[in-house]
């Protein structure tokens, strides 16, 4: 029999959630099967059989948390077993092993009836799983009117889940008919009818990136500085370049290389906006590795373009697109996401015309675009055309970033991109 652990999978990452089962018990699996789905705070993984065997017995159950090198199951040779095998027959096995002397044999054979009973805790309730537990608690069910599919009797989420989505067996419990302070509205008839709602369970990954955010406004003295940059020039090198570009690079040239170059070029130029606070210290990093947001379907991650002052338009258009891409479906590595030194974000492609990023801490620079909107803009003081307008914002972290430099950092990221050429030089 053989083990199975959860993996190390990060420094950053201390544990995780079983996310489901692939594989149940009694069931014979091959080397390198996939046995279940590991949720942890930044990427999804799979863990998978080391060895040729028949899985004995799941430890934790979907729901729960799990801790590096934890043990979550048991992998058997197979012997006797095969795939058909049933999950009960590995306890049974268990429990005949474990009987101490024939006396205790003869107790149990004595009295069936016993064996059956679902098992007890010290206070009397039902044996169940924290997860079975925490949504019990949730809804407000009691862990003994719950019917387990368990061969022990121990109660698990999914039999939580069953008992809420049926009508009571038996005759109810005098006490649930006394009339609470109601929560439904009057009908017509003087009846009342229940309003509905739907009870979701919060991804590990969206609990972590509410966790964090609040983190960053607690820690952080977040402010935020405006500016709005004239596209104009942007949009005509791309109408301009953007069929020979697509032709020998094979990728679009979209706004997002455009903004990595010119973000570059200004944290050059102001280098505490690409730094982080350890401690007392204030750490200058000499390298840029910018922070895409890209929207999953579990939330917001942060993939990350290393290198990206040595990369060109192309390498960065591409870049982009193939983290996009895995943060979509859900293949994205954890070097992927780590090490970032700036972060862009971009609302605009939802319409947003205006926001206030929060940091990705403990980066202390983040820079919000925007939709681009046509808007009256005066040329001179006698001209006004309409020109394509994007507002941007830098939320930065007053403790090591003065307002000034903050201003003159957003200001420099406007004149480059309005000057588009100019990002051959400066980045």
């Amino acid at each position: 029999m053989s083990e199975i652990k959860v993996p190390a999978m990060g420094e950053s990452i201390t544990e995780g959630t079983v996310s489901r089962w692939l594989v149940k018990e009694g069931e014979t699996v091959n080397q390198g099967d996939v046995l279940l789905e590991l949720e942890t705070d930044k990427v999804n993984i799979e863990i998978s059989a080391e060895e040729s065997g028949v899985l004995e017995k799941i430890i934790r159950q979907e729901g729960e948390t799990v801790e590096i090198g934890e043990t979550i199951g048991t992998l058997g040779a197979g012997t006797g077993g095969g795939s058909g095998a049933p999950a009960s027959q590995p306890a049974a096995e268990q429990q005949q092993a474990a009987a101490p002397a024939p006396e205790a044999v003869a107790v149990a054979v004595a009295t069936p009836p016993a064996a059956a009973a679902p098992e007890s805790s010290e206070n009397g309730t039902k044996t169940a799983s924290p997860a079975a537990r925490k949504l019990a608690r949730e809804r407000g069910i009691e862990l003994d009117q719950v019917q387990s599919k368990d061969p022990i009797g121990r109660v698990y989420q999914e039999d939580v889940k069953s008992h809420n989505t049926q009508a009571p067996a038996s005759t109810p419990d005098p006490a649930s008919k006394a009339p609470a302070a109601p929560a439904s509205a009057p009908a017509a008839g003087g009846s009342t009818y229940a309003k509905p709602v739907e009870r979701q369970r919060m991804s590990r990954r969206r609990a972590t990136i509410a966790k964090r955010l609040v983190e960053a406004q607690q820690t952080a003295a977040m402010l935020t500085t405006f500016n709005e940059v004239d596209m104009t020039a942007i949009m005509d090198v791309r109408k301009r370049r953007k069929d020979k570009f697509k032709e020998k690079h094979d990728i679009g040239l979209g706004f997002m290389s455009f903004f990595t170059k010119a973000v570059v070029g200004a944290l050059k130029k102001f280098p505490t906006i690409n730094a982080e606070i350890d401690g007392e210290d204030v750490v200058l990093k000499k390298y840029y590795d910018i922070g895409i947001a890209v929207s999953a379907k579990e939330g917001l991650v942060v993939p990350v373009v290393r290198d990206a002052d040595r990369l060109g338009f192309a390498e960065i258009e591409k870049s982009i697109a193939d983290l996009a891409s895995k943060a979509r479906s859900n293949s994205l590595a954890l070097s992927d996401l780590q090490g970032g030194t700036f972060t862009i974000t971009n609302g605009g492609t939802f319409g947003s015309l205006l926001s206030t990023p929060i940091l990705n801490t403990p980066q202390v620079g983040i820079l919000g675009m925007h939709k681009i909107q046509l808007r009256p803009v005066a040329i001179d003081a006698e001209r006004m055309e309409n020109r394509p307008m994007m507002y941007i914002a830098l939320s930065y972290d007053h403790r090591i970033i003065d307002g000034s430099e903050a201003v003159r950092f957003l200001v420099t990221v406007k004149e480059l991109l309005e000057d588009p050429e100019s990002l051959l030089i400066e980045g």
